[in-house]
């Protein structure tokens, strides 16, 4: 399955009060693997830059005055998310700013049904533990040393590989397909009351029978009769 992690850096917390989004950073997953395929871009927010939002990012008004408006990407940024479902961190925050600037040119807002938010993930996973996108890094044993400020397709990367442990580890690509398959139904929504992964009668196999035959058998009696001193019978 095709997912799409992705960050945001902005002006400021509200985009109801005018903050705008300034940079996005999207990492291509297929499978819980990262493909190596990424989109990434700047955007002029046609306003300045408040100080406390430039110490977070180091993004400047100088700087992004030179940069297209996100109405001049918006097509190259959505023809990347596709239809996957899109995975942030605080993904209320990220999706909120994504859909003010689509709003803002007129397009459609992304359905808040392709919306995984790894901090929900976290804190079900580890309750009462920190969630931020540090920590968990920290537990993961993520390695977070070039991270000096927020940077969207940094931390769209860091989270990529802190989604996987969050959903199985750094082996889940060495799991059975059946198991992979009801991960990621359960990732999709596709789920009973239980909130366990449905089962597909379909695709559904009978075991394959493993007892040794007659036949088997009577050759592997005749095998161990040619074993001299065996340890078994001293």
């Amino acid at each position: 399955m095709r997912e799409v992690v992705f960050d945001t850096e902005t002006t400021g917390l509200d985009p109801k009060t005018g903050d705008r989004m300034v940079e996005i950073g999207c990492v291509e997953m297929i499978g819980r693997v990262e493909t190596g395929k990424t989109f990434h871009a700047y955007y002029n927010p046609e306003r300045d830059m408040p100080s406390a939002a430039e110490a977070v990012h180091g993004l400047s008004s100088n700087f992004l005055s030179a940069k297209p408006l996100f109405s001049e990407g918006a097509d190259d940024l959505l023809e990347f998310l596709g239809d996957a479902p899109l995975v942030a961190h605080n993904a209320g925050f990220d999706f909120g700013f994504l859909n003010a600037e689509l709003e803002r040119i007129g397009r459609e807002p992304i359905s808040l049904d392709r919306m995984v938010d790894t901090v929900a993930i976290a804190r079900k996973k580890h309750p009462g533990a920190k969630a931020s996108l540090d920590a968990l890094c920290t537990r993961y044993g993520i390695d977070r040393s070039h991270r000096v400020k927020h940077g969207a397709l940094l931390d769209a990367e860091l989270l990529a590989q802190v989604y996987v442990e969050l959903t199985g580890g750094r082996q889940i690509g060495l799991e059975l397909a059946g198991e992979m398959d009801s991960a990621d139904n359960a990732s999709a929504g596709h789920s009973d009351a239980t909130g366990l992964p449905k089962s597909d009668p379909a695709t559904r196999r009978e075991p394959r029978p493993h007892a040794a035959s007659a036949e088997e058998l009577s050759r592997h009696a005749a095998f161990v009769e040619t074993m001299k001193d065996a340890i078994w019978v001293r």
